[in-house]
């Protein structure tokens, strides 16, 4: 997990089909050599780096309902 310090100047962003109500929501960033992922709930709790393409297969398995 990467320090929450280092993730200050991110553009964080969250799935469409997630509400504004707050709740149990996962952030993510596109960053140059990985994609970052983040708690919603607690952004200062720093964020896990994923290769862009294994996020992208992660994203649609979870669309066609294979997870």
């Amino acid at each position: 997990m990467a320090p929450a310090q280092q993730s200050e100047n991110i553009r964080w962003r969250k799935s469409s089909y997630s509400g504004n109500t707050g709740g149990n929501c996962v952030e993510y960033a596109h960053l140059p050599a990985h994609i970052a992922l983040r708690d919603s709930k607690n952004p200062a709790g720093g964020h896990f780096a994923v290769a862009p393409g294994a996020f992208a297969r992660f994203v649609e398995a979870a669309a066609q309902g294979e997870l």
